[in-house]
């Protein structure tokens, strides 16, 4: 449970950074309105709520490493999983990335964030199976 709870962690970390070096702002692209101003894609918006997926995830990270109650760690592996549901759906549909497939966003930030979502919820679900079972069935001695 120990190497779930630190694979949670690091993963956590990982969606919670590599979004914002790999948005078009990084790269120096901007939208240009119509008076001049320049504003942000929705690439960096997706950057950023990653980050308020990811701290959340890491500390259930930490708190699966030194919980020892079982119950305790089937409620983290669920809102775990809710949690790589979200990461998976902003930039899918809830925000999304630029339209242009050649930006980074297109090319990396997009299926790193839909590859970690999946690791998140696959990680999570294992966390929870594995502490509703334990202790429920016969020993084999």
């Amino acid at each position: 449970m120990k190497v779930l709870a630190v694979l949670l962690a690091f993963l956590a970390v990982l969606i919670s950074v590599v979004p914002i070096f790999t948005d078009c702002q990084s790269e120096g692209y901007m939208l240009t309105l119509e008076n001049g101003k320049q504003v942000p894609m929705k690439c960096h918006w997706t950057a950023i709520a990653e980050i308020g997926l990811g701290v959340p995830a890491f500390f259930l990270g930490v708190f699966l490493f030194f919980s020892h109650n079982r119950e305790t760690r089937i409620y983290i592996g669920l809102l775990g999983a809710i949690l790589g549901v979200f990461i998976i759906l902003f930039p899918t549909l809830l925000i999304g990335v630029c339209s242009s497939a050649d930006h980074t966003c297109n090319i990396f930030m997009k299926p790193f964030l839909i590859l970690a979502g999946s690791l998140v919820i696959v990680i999570s679900l294992i966390t929870t199976v594995v502490s509703f079972f334990r202790g429920k069935l016969p020993s084999a001695t």
